[in-house]
Order: structure tokens, then sequence, then C-alpha cells
């Protein structure tokens, strides 16, 4: 409650800046309902609108509109206001409809004045009631209302995620904007400009100024009559820029003098009708919201839902009772408001009590409490349980190494157990701080994050996301417990054992809650098969390769990176002769005013929003031929960025305790079904560039019995769209054995195979690969520097000679805006929203997407199965040899010399019989001393 009941309370919703905030607040993560229409506007503003209904009560309540065209007398004004804003996202201009329908469900009355914006309205009603006896909230983001706030008028600024709604007064406006009347933030918008709408303001007067010169003069007319006292640069501005600047304080002021009624009648709060809010509700499919508003379950008919969308609003029509409960929570939960029973379990008795639950469990969720996030090395403080929602059992763990080894021993028939499904999530990690203490973790397994990963790949997979999403419910920051990030933040070793009990006890419950929700979708056909046979096994053969390493000549390193500081002086010297003074090579700036004032190299020079030149590298690689500077500047930025990204760091990322490279594959980051890889990310280890290629002559074999064996899918991508596109000319390039680049080349160019010129073969190559990206005319002539017109004509001929692809590929685009997502030849689906965008540049992206999502995933599916099989095979044979890396479709591995037939002939096998297709999967094999002679 804001004020007493009695008092008039008004409520003026700014539709559009509401509307907005809510959309891009689920941009990474959006709700799709399953006809596959974006519903994240009409649902965050719903929500918004109800929570401010429900907390807050008032009495009066309107929403305000913008009209369309806008505030034309600011445009009269200023023809350039808001000129640069972009057209309203697709996503949103269909839900403006839908909204209005909820706004009038609700019986609350739509304002919109011709020729005025919301603000202007909001601001005179404000006025209005104000005189009429009102308490009055402006509910807005934007600042520019501060300048209407009173003793009577505030802003109330909606709250996000964990944090809650803000509401503005005279003292916070007085000190977030640093003035005595509120009125002055009229002052300083006018002075410090406003981007969003374009308002220009006085050049270099940033907020901090504006503020400054506000608190000093009074306002803008007190400053232009100080100028005199200016110096330097921004006399000189404010000076020149007087005009500008009233324009600008102009344009930022909100009308409060609008011919508009204010009728508290019509602004009272009424029962809302039920049939239209289920009818608008159903439509949409919101069945949080339903039963939030209406207190029963929508039932959404087949007919509702046209479009298998398997994504965010997740659960269909076939939601189980524990799903239907967890996304109909009508506020955010939290351990303060939640009853739950969260054990701690520290007597012998107590913990063998536990073991004897937990071994008569079908299924049962754990988390393990670190010292670390590096589970190789981390250390055990403690493991929760969960096989009951809101009920979980902690166990504290001894910091003595064996002590906590006997008492895991205690647990070890739960982790062992051929029965009992165990459930995490990230459960790599778990496994591994498991198995540095000597246990196995076997039998069935379910990953809560992997699972939500296949349900909805562009998502969050975070638990506190997750909860807050699907439960409502707000977890426990570890801050509370450790601290936040910096030197003195402390570890969970650090912490009591009593204090982690709520802590750890939720994270094994939430898991536990996310397993409940997320199986039935994964039971469904399509997800099945690739959840418990390729994902879940990949999580063991992840975990062994990140626990393996891999040896890195650290020395050779140091002598390549003092080789790159030569290399790198030598440049420079050369670019500053060819400057003709000294300037810093890694400033933007700097450089720009050298090669676009200086040397004048082109006429018209691009220049970046903040008004500085471009010199981006695809600017530079337009003008490489107009200087010889621009080479040099070139291969400047390559050689730094690979001495500062690559090669003096990757020895600092050795392990001091057995001297090898770690590296962290993520299984749920990539949406194609890539797996991705991080401290190193050795997925972007240079290798196009000689000097690049160097770095791979670093990672070496594990010791002198051993070879660094590196086995490569030959033109995967390729094969994979011969195979789905069934075209009969590039099977048979690949059935025969032949150059799949030459023999395109031969058919587009018309020439014997033989007589394929070297020139002709890079062009085929980049058409191969080209159109599996969906590259136009225009992206080829870029690539090949030829004429857009002989770049089409290459496009044009090499659909005649494979005209299945081209059919293949429209096909797909089709069967895209059919269902809404595509899907890769193992069933993984790629979800594309955007698909039926009006807005070409957005539509065209997911149309692209459309095309290479089943060629990158389907790449991606099998060298999974080839990992997996591999890592069986050499484990059923006791092999000492081990899988190491893999990077795109590469995979590496130490190889016992006396093993080398074996492992060959077991990763040529797996490999190359991953999958059964029309053309054969070859692979390229060798073994070296180091991953440069190997690959």
């Amino acid at each position: 409650m804001l004020t007493p009941k009695t008092e008039k309370k008004l409520f003026l919703l700014d539709a559009y800046a509401l509307i907005y905030r809510a959309y891009y607040a689920f941009l990474k993560n959006p709700r799709m309902n399953s006809k596959g229409e974006n519903t994240s506007a009409a649902f965050g503003f719903t929500n918004a609108l109800l929570d401010v209904i429900k907390k807050e009560e008032p009495t009066h309540i309107a929403v305000v509109f913008d009209p369309p065209g806008g505030a034309t007398n600011r445009i009269e004004e200023y023809s350039e206001y808001k000129a640069q804003r972009e057209k309203m996202p697709e996503d949103i201009r269909k839900m403006i409809e839908p909204i209005k329908r909820i706004i009038e469900a609700f019986k609350i009355p739509i304002l919109m004045k011709d020729g005025y914006e919301a603000d202007d309205v909001i601001g005179t009603l404000a006025g209005m009631a104000e005189k009429e006896g009102f308490i009055t909230y402006m509910m807005t983001p934007d600042k520019d209302f501060g300048q209407l706030v009173s003793d009577k008028s505030f802003m109330y600024r909606p709250g996000r995620g964990k944090k809650p709604a803000e509401i503005w007064g005279v003292p916070e406006i007085q000190e977030k904007f640093g003035v005595e009347d509120p009125k002055q933030v009229i002052d300083i918008l006018g002075m410090w400009g406003d981007a969003s709408d374009n308002i220009p303001g006085i050049p270099g007067i940033g907020e901090k100024t504006a503020k400054k010169l506000v608190q000093k003069y009074g306002s803008m007319e007190g400053l232009f009559d100080h100028i005199d006292e200016l110096k330097g640069k921004q006399k000189e501005n404010v000076t020149n820029f007087q005009e500008q600047g009233k324009m600008s304080k102009s344009l930022a002021t909100i009308i409060t003098d609008v011919d508009v009624k204010f009728d508290p009648e019509d602004l009272e709060i009424c029962p809302h009708d039920e049939d239209k809010i289920r009818e608008i509700f159903t439509e949409l499919e919101f069945r949080s919201l339903a039963k939030r508003v209406l207190g029963e379950e929508l039932v959404i008919t087949a007919d509702s839902a046209g479009v298998d969308n398997g994504q965010l609003e997740l659960f269909g029509s076939t939601a189980t009772a524990a799903q239907q409960e967890a996304l109909s929570g009508s506020e955010m939960k939290s351990l303060e408001t939640e009853e739950t029973k969260y054990h701690f379990v520290e007597s012998e008795k107590d913990q063998k009590a536990l073991i004897e639950k937990l071994l008569k469990q079908k299924s049962a969720a754990f988390d393990t409490e670190t010292n670390s996030l590096e589970a190789r090395n981390a250390d055990l403080v403690g493991i929760a349980f969960s096989f009951k929602a809101k009920e979980a059992y902690y166990v504290p763990f001894p910091e003595n190494f064996d002590e906590a080894k006997a008492l895991l021993t205690v647990f070890e028939p739960f982790f062992n157990s051929e029965k009992v499904e165990k459930v995490a999530h990230n459960i790599k990690y778990d496994e591994q701080v498991i198995n540095r203490y000597g246990i196995k973790l076997r039998g069935p397994r379910f990953d809560t994050m992997v699972a939500h990963y296949l349900l909805s790949p562009d998502g969050k997979h975070n638990m506190d996301d997750l909860a807050e999403y699907y439960l409502k419910y707000t977890t426990l920051p570890i801050e509370n417990l450790i601290g936040k990030k910096g030197k003195n933040q402390k570890t969970m070793r650090d912490i009591e054992q009593k204090e982690i009990v709520d802590y750890a006890c939720e994270d094994a419950d939430i898991t536990w809650q996310f397993k409940e929700l997320f199986e039935p979708e994964i039971q469904k056909d399509h997800l099945k098969d690739l959840f418990y046979e390729m994902e879940m096994p990949l999580t063991s053969v992840l975990k062994a390769m990140e626990q393996e390493g891999i040896q890195l000549d650290i020395e050779s390193l140091k002598v390549f990176s003092e080789e790159l500081a030569v290399s790198l002086n030598e440049i420079e010297e050369k670019v500053i002769e060819l400057a003709g003074e000294e300037f810093n090579l890694a400033s933007p700036k700097q450089l720009g005013e050298i090669l676009f004032e200086k040397l004048e190299i082109a006429k018209k020079p691009k220049k970046t929003k903040s008004g500085q030149y471009s010199t981006s590298e695809d600017t530079l690689q337009k003008h490489i031929n107009d200087h010889e500077i621009i080479p040099l500047i070139l291969d400047y930025r390559s050689l730094r960025k690979l001495k500062n990204t690559y090669v003096d760091p990757l020895p600092a990322l050795v392990d001091e305790h057995d001297g090898r490279l770690h590296t962290h594959y993520m299984q749920t980051v990539a949406a194609t079904g890539r797996l991705s890889s991080t401290n190193p990310n050795l997925q972007n280890i240079p290798i196009r560039t000689p000097k690049g290629r160097e770095i791979r002559k670093a990672f070496v074999a594990k010791n002198d019995d051993y070879y660094l064996m590196a086995a490569d899918y030959s033109q995967i991508e390729l094969r994979i769209i011969a195979a789905l596109s069934e075209d009969k000319n590039m099977i048979e390039a690949f059935q025969n054995g032949h150059d799949i680049h030459a023999s395109t080349a031969a058919k587009v160019f018309d020439v014997e195979i033989d007589k394929v010129t070297r020139e002709q073969r890079s062009n085929a190559k980049a058409v191969n690969f080209g159109i599996i990206y969906g590259q136009s005319a225009f992206g080829l002539s870029q690539t090949l520097g030829i004429p857009r017109r002989e770049a089409k004509s290459i496009i044009d001929s090499y659909f005649a000679q494979y005209p299945t692809i081209k059919a293949y590929m429209e096909k797909v685009k089709e069967d895209a805006k059919e269902h809404g997502y595509v899907e890769t030849i193992m069933k993984r689906r790629r979800y594309l929203p955007d698909i039926h965008s009006k807005n070409a540049i957005v539509r065209g992206f997911a149309e692209r997407n459309a095309i290479n999502a089943p060629i990158q995933g389907s790449a991606a599916d099998i060298i999974k199965v080839a990992m997996i099989n591999i890592y069986n095979k050499m484990r059923e044979q006791n092999l000492t040899s081990r899988m190491l890396l893999q990077v795109h479709d590469e995979l590496v591995f130490d190889v016992l010399k006396s093993e080398k037939d074996t492992v060959a002939k077991i990763v040529k096998e797996e490999m190359e019989g991953a999958v059964e297709l029309v053309v054969p999967l070859d692979i390229e094999m060798e073994f070296a001393g180091n991953w440069l002679d190997a690959h």
C-alpha cells in the first residue's frame, strides 16, 4: 500500500514504454505459444498491470498510448525528433491489438490524443488530478517524467526480476538529478540531450556536466547569462549552440495543458469481464495468468494450437499437474514465503537413514557444494539431496580429505546404483567432484540443464533464471553466504555448515522440481533418444576429456611470444614512418585521424555512432589497395590479437597440479547443437594464417611414449547437404571419391575436372561453403573480390548443376514457416520465431538459419555419436590412450605408440560409421608429436 485506502489513488500507465520494456525483458528467452507467436510483450505488460492492481490497489487507473504519427508539434519544431528510431519490432506490433483487448477486458480506459505523446497526456491528467485531490502515480521507466513529480504526483518505476518497483517523489528526484526543483530536470535534459528521442542538446555536455551547470546556474537561461564564466571548448559550444539548446529544452518539456477531459468516474477501477479475459488468454495461451486472474485452468484445444513450437509456452495442453502448478503462481515466491522441509543430516544415524531412503527412490536429485568452480580441484563441502518438491537433505562434509572420502563412501551405493536415476543441474561438474574422491557415477542420469537446452536451445539455462521463469521463485543469492566477487569473497568452506543448509537444499529441491517439469517433454518421441542416447552419455565423455587435459609446450610459446613482439615492433616502425608521425596504433581514434585526415585514403570515410572514423577490419579491408599502410595495420592487429589472446595467456591456464591444459566444454550454449569451450576457447584457435597455425605446435603429446593424433571429418557439412537434398550430382561426386571443390568447379565452369584451375577451385569452394550459410551474390562478390554480376553468374551456374540443392533449400524454408522449426537428421530442433517477420532483414536471417541449422546441427550430432562410441570402445578394450579435444569436426587424442593401430581402427570405424548416409563419411587422420603436424 502506497497511501491509505481512503485516499483517491490514480495510476497512469505509459503504454508503449511498458510494452517495449516487457518485450526486451524476454528477448533472450522469448515466450512462444504453440502457434509460433512471440507473446512476450503481451505477457510482460499484463503481468505488470496485474501486479500494480493487486499490490497498490489503485482507486482509479488508465493506460495512455501514443497516437499514430507521434507528437506532431515536436516534429514540426524539429523534423529529426525520434527520426533515428527503428521501426517497431514485428513481434511487438502483432501484440498491440491483443494488449488493447486485454486492457478493455479489465474495463480500464485507453486514452490517446492525436498530435500528442502519452507523456503529454499523462502530464496533463496528473496536474488535473492533483487539483481534484488525487495522489497520482505515473507508471513508466522513462526518466523524462521526473520533471512532473510533485508532492501529489509520483513516478512509479516498475520492478524487474528480483528488483522491486521504485517510487520517485520530490526527494528522490532531488537526489538522483541533483536539483532543488523537479522542473529543473527539463534544463538538464535540454543541455544533455536525449539520444533515444534524437534530442541533440548542447555538444560536449553530458549528464554529469549538465547537473553541475544546473546546480550552479539554476537553469539553461541562467547558463546563457553567464557564458563569460565558462572556459575553452565548453564556452565555445554553449555560445555557438544556444538556439539548439533552447530547442532541446522545448522538445524535452512535457506539455501539461493538452485539451483532454478528466472525469474521475470514467477512470474508476471496475470488475473485469471474465468471458473476454478467458477468450484472449486462451488465444494467447496464458495459462499461468488465467489461473492468477480467473482461478481456473485454461483448456487449450488442438484447434488453437496450429503449430508445434516446443519452446517457452513449453507444456502445451498435455501439462501435468506439477507443470501447471509451476506455471500458474501469482507472485514471485522465495524461501521466506514457502513452507519447506530442509534437513541438516549430521549424525551417522541420520546419514544411514538418508542413504536407505535414497536407495528406495526411482530418481533423486543431488547437488554438491564445494570451495571452487574448478571441479577437478574442488574440495567437497557438502551434498544436498531431494526426491520430493520442497523437501531436501543437506549432508555436511569434513575438511580433511580422507575423512570426507570416508563419508562419501557411505553414499557410494546411491551414486553407483544402476536402478536409481541421478538428477543434477550441470551433472558434469558434480560428477567430476565426486570422482576426485574415488566415487564413480553409474546408472541412469538426468541433467535438467541439458534437458532445458533441448527444449529451448536459444534460451537461458542457469538455475536462477529457470526458477524465476518456471517456478515463479527467487533463489537465494550465493553472495548472501560468501559475499560479492572480489579479493574479500569467501568460499563455502569458510561458512558455518548450518548456514549452508537452506542454500544447498534449495538447489537440490529446485533441481528436482525442474526434473518433474521437463521430463514429460523430454519423453516425447523427437527428444527421447537425443536426450537419453546422446546428450546424457556425452556428459561423461566430456567430463573425462576435461579431466585428462592436454600437454602444452610452454617454452615454445615463450619463444613465439618474443618473435611476435619483434614482428610487432618492426611493423609499428614502418607504419609510423608511412604516417609521418608517432601515434598509438591501438587507438582507433588516433588511427582514424591519421588514415582519413592526414593520409586522406577515402573521400567520404565511414564514421561510428560516436562520430569517430571507423577503423574496423571490414572498413580497412575495403581500402586495402588504397594505401600501403593498410596491409601493415591489418597485420599488426592480427599479430597483436594472436599474442594477447592466445600466446601469452595460454601458459597461465596450465594446471599447477599436473602441468596440463584443461578446457571446459559447454554442452548448452550453441543453439545448433555444437559444443563450445572456454578457459581456453579451443574452437577459436587460429588455423587460417601461418602465424596462427604456429600456436597448434605448442599442443604436444603426453611424453615420448605417445603420439598426438588428430582425426578430422572431411567436408562433413557438404556431405550432409548432399544427403539431405538427395542431389544426384553431388552424391555421385562423393561416392566416386572426387575432390568436391574441383568437381563443383568442373561443372560450374564447364571444364574437364583435370583442367580446373586453382582459382576456379577456390571460387567453387567459396560457393560450396557459402551456400550452407545462405550467401547472396553480394556476399560471394565480397568474399572473392569479384563484381556482383560475376558472383551471381557463378551461383546461377552452381544451382543449374545442383538443382536439387536449390529445391531443398526452398523446401526447408517452407517447412520452417509451416512448423516454426527445423530439424537435424537426429531430430534436434532449432526454433525460428522470426521466420514470419515482415521485416525482410529479420526474416532473411531466420531463413538462413533454417538452411544452416539442419546442416551444422547434423554435423554436431554425428561427431557426438562418434565421441560416445569411441569413448566406450576404448574403455571396453582398457586402452591407455585418451580422447583429449573436440574442435569443430576434429577429435584429438593422446595415443600410446604401442596402441596406434588399435586406436586408429576404432576411431576410423566409429567416426565414419557414426550414421549411415547415402554418401560416405570420410576422415583424415595423422599421428605426430604436436597438433600442427598431426592436423
